[in-house]
């Protein structure tokens, strides 16, 4: 691995980045060494102040001795001297050939205003036959065969998203406010892939920082194994992965 050089590398697994995403800001190197402390079942892992942005990275990742659980606290801090807007952004790379799983926020099927938006990057191609729009969800298969970039966005007001691979599930967790102001025109949750990977990303309410503050965000990450493949459908979906996610919903 490249450490210690001066540009940004992707290495796969979990990272945290500032968005809005903008180059250099986003994309400041991390092939540094981390600080590394345990206690008792979490892991703390401090970054050096990034001499770029004046940022400094936390991740608190705690496992659970009762449930097949993690909790991932992101934590920034200015360490600068000038006030910054930002917001805390997970991101999982997951490993290919899965489907991710996107829930649609649902309503009063009668109103007349609108109670949700999705935000497109350039490059995404809405017949990309990687995707379904379903009525309840959308789906997004990984294709190592297809090379284009795709992404979406939205106001994820259920809090989750799911990847379902070789009959293993993970759900990723995270609270949705639903007064608060978030990047890419109100994007909670992201979703990208290429050939290579997928992404989730759930991202924090944009927040101003002032010299010295932090800001934190957290998810809570779930593994299930056996569970039945999904069919084009959102009746699959609501029959194979909504039973394990909705008793996660319901402890609030």
């Amino acid at each position: 691995m490249p450490i210690g050089e001066d540009r940004w590398h992707i290495y796969g697994g979990h990272r945290l980045w500032h968005s809005p995403e903008i180059n250099p800001r986003t994309y400041a190197p991390d092939n540094s060494p981390v600080q590394a402390e345990m206690k008792a079942d979490t892991l703390h892992l401090t970054q050096d102040t990034e001499a770029m942005t004046g940022i400094q990275k936390e991740l608190e990742i705690t496992l659970s001795d009762r449930e097949n659980r993690v909790q991932v606290l992101h934590r920034m801090t200015n360490r600068g001297v000038w006030t910054i807007n930002l917001s805390a952004w997970g991101l999982t790379v997951m490993n290919t050939e899965g489907l991710a799983i996107i829930p649609q926020p649902q309503g009063d099927r009668e109103a007349l205003l609108p109670n949700w938006g999705m935000t497109l990057w350039p490059y995404t191609d809405m017949t990309d036959p990687r995707v379904r729009w379903g009525r309840k969800f959308i789906t997004l298969q990984q294709d190592p065969g297809i090379s284009p970039r795709f992404k979406i966005g939205l106001r994820a007001s259920s809090g989750w998203v799911g990847y379902l691979r070789k009959n293993q599930l993970f759900v990723k967790q995270f609270i949705h406010q639903p007064e608060a102001d978030y990047p890419d025109w109100g994007c909670s949750l992201e979703v990208f892939t290429n050939e290579a990977i997928l992404e989730i990303e759930s991202l924090s309410p944009l927040t101003t920082l002032e010299p010295g503050q932090e800001l934190e965000h957290v998810e809570q990450w779930y593994l299930f194994d056996g569970v039945p493949s999904v069919a084009d459908d959102d009746a699959s979906v609501e029959q194979n992965i909504w039973p394990l996610v909705n008793p996660l919903l319901s402890r609030g």
